[in-house]
């Protein structure tokens, strides 16, 4: 069926903070008084000068009737000796699978203040979680964790428990694949990791349904450390594909085939986005607004402004494809015919309306004097041609490699070999794929005259990447991006082949690529200098890990726009 405005927002119980979990009202409420766990931890998310979004969910434990009562109390200390907030009778409904949020706008938090707070249900306590409102002015820096691509079948999520355990980190980043929608079965994706039997999937089978997404996103935050990483700070987030299906754009996604019974596209991504609204720590939409608009700023001081945008499921056109749009002629193939389609004006990522918001948050943030403006981004920016693998090898190793891969992936590493000899981008899901709206995003902080650092997510790979416009004489902005917490790069399907240095090589724009390391990036902002440390874990599959900087970079911001080079730290 055809899901409009209206029904969306209904769906998505968008109707204001009752639906979230709000207070209790003057209707009569038939309280849910048995027995309740908080089996999925706490959160806090979005924060602001004076106010942070509290999560957690309340598990009830034998069967019973009406919502169950929850108290939020807000300390400013741990030990809850001095408690500073609190909101008394919040909802937990079967309508939103137990889960509460709460904003305390606009109630007595102070900005650049640290508060600890915990959830209290039917006598039970949760745990606690430590939150952090943002600063106002003059800020001396910043420091923010930057995560993505967490594979749960894939390995142990050993890099969040290194983020909860770092010594100073005022917010983590999430850019996206926060869960993933594949199955358990024996070739599903990440299903031949050696410590998957530990780690199967919920439900088994590739997740669809509004209960099936419910029961992924439980799954996860069933995970220790991803409980700490969310208990150290406040997380803010934004969804890449994996939240709805591989390769989603704003009409369907390549892992979703309504001829296999896996339904409407429309129905299956409401039910995606209102799972996710329900289970993490975000503010929902206005009223009026589309679930899918979850563009949203974030003001730290005079030293950055946060600007989450959404390249999925708002505006992005289906990404070109090589097999299907590269045609052959006489037996060779047609670029100039494909580029004729890649390189379509009409193409867009971010669309009209988002990229309006975008510029006038841009210039605010520059005539404010504000030292960065961040973007929080899902899928990688800078223009990446794939190495010529046979040349970087030499032929007989490189033969000698693919006929230890699975046919599949021989395919695809032939493919690659032949476009980089062509010039063609590795990857045409990312911005590379939409190379007129990157473009006009480029004129957008050229014409603001910003200092821009892109973060990134998606290519479970570690990036520095300087970002030049189309004329290669104007250094717009850095690009750092995220490898995956566990999700498997390319580093782990060709492993001992130098990838990164290969990458580097070939392209201008990539200064240092890692796509085999696991793990995060620490990016610390201050007035005259942004550092970015590529943080890895030894391993995801085993408990017990050690973590090393593989990198370190420092970039610096000119004056009256753009970046200088990176340079090593």
């Amino acid at each position: 069926m055809k899901i409009d405005r209206r029904k969306a927002l209904a769906f998505l119980g968008l109707g204001g903070a009752a639906g979230a979990g709000g207070a209790v009202s003057a209707q009569p409420l038939n309280a849910h008084k048995g027995p309740v766990a908080f089996e999925h931890g706490v959160a806090s998310g979005d924060p602001a000068q004076t106010s942070v979004m509290f999560w957690t969910r309340v598990t009830p434990k034998a069967a019973g009737d009406g919502d169950i009562l929850v108290d939020l109390e807000v300390a400013q200390d741990p030990a809850f000796k001095t408690i500073v907030r609190a909101a008394k009778g919040l909802r937990a409904r079967a309508s939103r699978d137990w889960t509460v949020k709460h904003d305390l706008d606009g109630q007595g938090l102070k900005p650049g203040t640290e508060y600890w707070y915990r959830f209290v249900a039917n006598g039970v306590t949760s745990p606690v979680g430590r939150t952090r409102t943002l600063p106002v002015g003059a800020t001396r820096d910043v420091v923010l964790a930057v995560a993505s691509c967490s594979l749960y079948s894939n390995g142990y999520f050993n890099a969040y428990d290194a983020i909860a355990k770092l010594d100073r980190v005022d917010a983590v980043l999430h850019l996206g694949d926060y869960i993933y929608e594949y199955g358990g079965a024996p070739a599903d994706y990440g299903m031949n990791s050696p410590v998957a039997a530990q780690r199967m999937p919920d439900p088994i089978h590739e997740i669809v349904t509004l209960d099936d997404y419910r029961r992924r996103h439980a799954r996860y935050k069933s995970d220790p450390h991803l409980q700490a990483a969310h208990a150290r700070v406040p997380w803010i987030v934004v969804w890449d594909d994996h939240e709805t299906a591989n390769d989603s754009w704003q009409g369907g996604a390549e892992n979703h085939d309504p001829d296999k019974g896996e339904g409407d596209w429309a129905a299956r991504k409401a039910a995606a986005l209102k799972a996710y609204y329900e289970w993490m720590p975000i503010r929902e939409p206005a009223a009026g607004a589309l679930p899918e608009a979850s563009w949203r700023g974030f003001q730290f001081g005079d030293v950055a402004t946060l600007l989450m945008t959404e390249t999925r499921l708002t505006a992005r056109t289906e990404a070109v494809d090589y097999a299907r749009d590269l045609p052959m002629v006489e037996g060779k193939p047609d670029v100039a015919a494909f580029s004729a389609k890649w390189k379509d004006p009409s193409r867009r990522l971010l669309g009209e309306a988002q990229a309006q918001w975008l510029a006038g948050q841009v210039g605010a943030s520059v005539k404010g004097g504000c030292a960065w403006q961040v973007l929080g981004n899902q899928v990688v920016m800078a223009r990446v041609a794939g190495p010529n693998l046979v040349q970087v090898m030499g032929p007989e190793k490189f033969e000698a490699m693919l006929g230890k891969l699975p046919e599949y992936i021989r395919g695809r590493v032939r493919q690659g070999v032949g476009l980089s000899a062509l010039g063609l981008p590795y990857n045409l899901d990312a911005w590379d794929g939409y190379p007129a709206d990157r473009e006009r995003l480029y004129d957008l902080f050229k014409s603001a005259g910003a200092n821009p650092i892109v973060l990134s997510g998606d290519s479970h790979s570690f990036w520095a990447n300087e970002l030049f416009d189309d004329a290669g004489a104007k250094r717009v902005a850095v690009e750092f991006g995220a490898t995956g917490i566990t999700s498997p790069g390319y580093g782990d399907i060709l492993p001992g082949v130098p990838l990164g240095d290969a990458f580097a090589a070939r392209n201008k724009e990539v200064k240092f690529a890692d796509p085999g390391a696991k793990g995060f990036v620490l990016l610390t902002l201050e007035h005259g200098k942004a550092t970015s440390e590529m943080i890895a874990v030894s391993t995801i599959h085993d408990p017990a890990y050690t973590t090393r900087v593989l990198k370190r970079f420092v970039v610096t911001p000119t004056k009256g726009g753009g970046v200088e080079a990176l340079a090593e730290g």
